[in-house]
């Protein structure tokens, strides 16, 4: 089991923080290197497509989530 982590992050000159336990977070890591985009840019994306009722470590999550299961990881 994977404990939760928190990590803070500036979105838009905002400063922030979001908790993923650490498979999440490196997935999230290997996207941005895969998209070419520093890690805080992958993350204000996200955020700026979430609905606003959804917290932004869940909104990680689903992301990483629909990311994986596309395959498009090492692609």
């Amino acid at each position: 089991m994977s404990l939760v982590h928190k990590h803070s992050v500036s979105i838009r000159g905002h400063r922030t923080s979001y908790s993923l336990e650490q498979p999440f977070f490196d997935e999230l890591c290997g996207i941005a290197s895969d998209r070419g985009l520093p890690l805080a840019a992958l993350i204000a994306e996200i955020d700026e497509g979430r609905p606003r009722e959804a917290n932004l470590s869940s909104a990680i999550r689903v992301y990483v989530l629909d990311w994986v299961k596309r395959g498009t990881i090492g692609k």
